[in-house]
């Protein structure tokens, strides 16, 4: 089965991101730097694209020019093990220009959607009491940043 890399549209920030990226999260690593050959869209020289890994996942950064920009409508998903590593993924991408978003929602500086999520979240969201799983939402839907004691509290109170 082929594998399925994402593939990251920037104006001329391509490498910029992907060096930040592979700072963030370890194991991670660019792998391959291509450039603008003479006759191309952009100036000879500019970086094309950026192949990188994050924790094994392959990416693509492409600086294809201002035509598009990142909205909410895509997304990386963060899966964290605990709250230490939330806090910490959520400081490092709101960072220098990033902004927090509802929800466990944020931006980081190159307009780029991460959602970043605690152990636990789906379990807590989908537990077979009805009542306990509208609280943790409701606690979920009042966030940024996404709290999982203060969720499970909110869920067991009654």
């Amino acid at each position: 089965m082929p594998r399925i890399i994402p593939n990251l549209w920037f104006d001329d920030q391509a490498l910029e991101a992907a060096e930040f990226y592979c700072s963030v999260f370890p194991n991670s690593r660019i792998t391959n730097v291509s450039h603008y050959g003479e006759g191309g869209m952009r100036p000879a020289g500019m970086v094309l694209t950026v192949e990188f890994e994050l924790d094994g996942q392959r990416h693509t950064a492409i600086n294809g020019g201002p035509q598009f920009t990142f909205d909410e409508a895509i997304s990386l998903l963060v899966d964290c093990a605990d709250q230490a590593e939330v806090d910490r993924y959520w400081t490092a991408l709101t960072a220098d220009g990033g902004s927090e978003g509802p929800c466990g929602w944020c931006k980081d500086r190159f307009g780029l959607s991460w959602q970043v999520v605690p152990a636990g979240l789906v379990e807590l969201l989908t537990d077979p009491d009805p009542a306990r799983v509208q609280r943790a939402m409701a606690a979920m839907m009042s966030m940024t940043k996404l709290d999982i004691a203060a969720m499970v509290a909110a869920a067991d109170a009654s």
